[in-house]
């Protein structure tokens, strides 16, 4: 599975983020660009899923890499950010709400 860290995600322009937490929990902070599509209703919404690579993040990697491995099964480019919105957080960059 294809991983990438935090710090690797905030040098990173143009590819994709899609947040797989659920609604609430992606309303109270999310990486900047982050788009909403929860894990627990993702496979009723492949079709808004980016056909380029795109990278997936969750609270702290463990939802998010299980969303990689089952997408990149499917012919998906997908890459887990290890650490998560968590770690975003603690790194003290910038959230959107």
């Amino acid at each position: 599975m294809k991983s990438i860290t935090t710090a690797q995600l905030r040098e990173r322009s143009g590819t994709p983020l899609i947040d797989v937490r659920e609604p609430d929990e992606f309303a109270t902070g999310h990486v900047p660009g982050a788009v909403n599509l929860p894990m627990s209703t993702l496979g009723e919404h492949l079709d808004q899923l980016p056909a380029e690579p795109f990278d997936v993040i969750c609270q702290v990697g463990g939802r998010s890499g299980r969303v990689v491995e089952a997408l990149s099964g499917r012919g998906y480019d997908a890459t887990n950010v290890d650490g998560g919105t968590a770690e975003w957080v603690s790194s003290g960059y910038p959230v959107e709400r």
